[in-house]
């Protein structure tokens, strides 16, 4: 056992070890090291807990199978899933952080004398608002992670779902919890503690139900916040300060990038806390699909328009990702290099899943750092280059956003590949993207169509290069 000075100590240096995680994180060249630096401060903080308590009793012995088996599950999940599936894998992580976070609280509540909070009907109010605010918290992250990740996965479908009055719903429930809370230190009554828990679930469904595809990575970005947040609510609860430093780190580094995404997307951030920006307006497309032209090509053609090229830009999106297609375009990407044509990397805020995404992928590929420029950075380049060759980047690049009042994606900024003298899509099919509508850019007269699986196309386009 360790002393109480001695675990605060060792506590501080974990959470420095966090913040240096984080700063390792904010840049591609540095990322594996913050990784490490991550690694290190949990470890220790794990392994502090554990000599701060003293009498190693039989329950710290079911605490120690539950962590053998939870890493081993974890480590073999990591080890399994493809980067396609990892948007709804951080999801999935997300709701278990605020389903533990409301465990905590419930066990805290029943048992306050176990947690030194006082005695069932005269808990002290600091913990029990602490331990309130966190139940809440958690479940608004669990049930609002849930959604996102059956949204990410397919089971339920990336278009908003609405009803008249939604907004007016969640804030009279949101105030609702707080009054509830507010009861709740006056009674401790067991029944408001239970009402705050279940409204906060139904909170957590109606805040992402109505939030469309195109948006889910400043969803992702957000309930990465709360469940910061949540567990920080309950190491309060706990006096564990690693606990405390850690959550405060991911809910204001999540908040951080929340705000700044909903910046590039032209979005409100107040609205993204209160869920349902994302209205889907659209309209169906397919009368329009049928009756407009749109010129096909194979990868001969695509070959052709390249190699006569002096500049290219390609634009990666999920369909890369979904075709594992990073490593074949980097080999295209060499082999335009060597006949002198310069190729960069435009990547959106939100292309993907998640925030990110896109150039995880890349980095994947080894594709060079110096290569790889966000929106504002390469926007007014597209009007300068030949060739922009998109591969299944489709909401990222809807011309309608900047055009179309009533569309569920006006006013993001997207990418201007059409101001380019020629566009390549690679895309299966003419089917809307994950915000549910059409993109006018498949129309376009400079835009050539290549449909066919990401992968197979690019391996194809690099055939004909040599």
């Amino acid at each position: 056992m360790i002393s109480a000075n001695l675990a605060a100590i060792f506590y501080l240096v974990s959470g420095i070890l966090f913040i240096l995680a984080l700063r390792g994180l904010s840049s591609p060249d540095t990322s594996r090291q913050g990784n490490y630096f991550g690694i290190a401060g949990m470890i220790i903080a794990i392994l502090v807990t554990f000599l701060s308590i003293g009498n190693f009793s039989t329950s710290i012995v079911y605490v120690i199978i539950f962590l053998v088996i939870g890493g081993t599950i974890g480590a073999f999940i990591a080890f399994k899933i493809p980067m396609t599936a990892m948007p709804e894998l951080v999801a999935g992580f997300h709701s278990l952080v605020g389903l533990a976070a409301v465990f905590v609280a419930i066990a805290a509540f029943l048992n306050p004398a176990t947690f030194n909070l006082g005695n069932v009907g005269d808990i002290k109010l600091a913990s029990l608002i602490e331990m309130s605010i966190g139940a809440a918290v958690g479940a608004i992250t669990f049930s609002g992670s849930i959604i996102a990740f059956l949204k990410l996965r397919g089971i339920m479908s990336g278009a908003p779902i609405t009803f008249s009055g939604q907004h007016i719903l969640n804030l009279i429930l949101g105030i609702g919890i707080f009054v509830l809370i507010f009861y709740l230190c006056k009674t401790q009554s067991a029944n408001i503690f239970w009402t705050v828990i279940i409204i906060s679930f139904l909170v957590g469904v109606l805040l992402i139900i109505p939030i469309g595809g195109a948006d889910m990575p400043v969803v992702i970005s957000m309930l990465n916040s709360y469940s910061g947040w949540a567990a920080a609510g309950i190491g309060f609860t706990l006096e564990n300060t690693a606990l405390i430093i850690t959550g405060a780190l991911v809910g204001s580094s999540g908040a951080i990038l929340s705000y700044i995404m909903c910046k590039a997307m032209n979005r409100s951030f107040v609205s993204v806390i209160l869920g349902g920006f994302g209205a889907d307006n659209s309209t169906d497309k397919k009368e329009q699909k049928d009756q407009k032209p749109v010129k096909s090509g194979n990868a001969e053609d695509a070959a052709f328009l390249m190699k006569n090229a002096s500049s290219v830009i390609i634009v990666p999106g999920y369909g890369m990702a979904v075709a594992q297609a990073q490593h074949a375009l980097r080999e295209m990407v060499d082999k335009l290099k060597k006949n002198d044509i310069k190729v960069t990397y435009a990547i959106h805020p939100v292309a993907g899943r998640m925030p990110g995404h896109m150039n995880v992928l890349l980095a994947e590929a080894n594709v060079p750092y110096d290569e790889v420029f966000e929106l504002e950075d390469i926007n007014n380049d597209f009007a300068n280059s030949d060739v922009a060759f998109v591969i299944g980047a489709n909401d990222v690049t809807n011309p309608v956003a900047k055009t179309d009042p009533k569309s569920p994606i006006f006013g993001m900024p997207v990418l201007d590949v059409e101001k380019c003298k020629s566009v390549l899509f690679v895309k299966r099919s003419l089917s809307p993207g994950y915000a549910g509508i059409d993109n006018e850019l498949f129309y376009k007269d400079n835009t050539l169509m290549l449909f066919a699986d990401a992968k197979k196309m690019t391996e194809d386009i690099v055939k004909n290069l040599e």
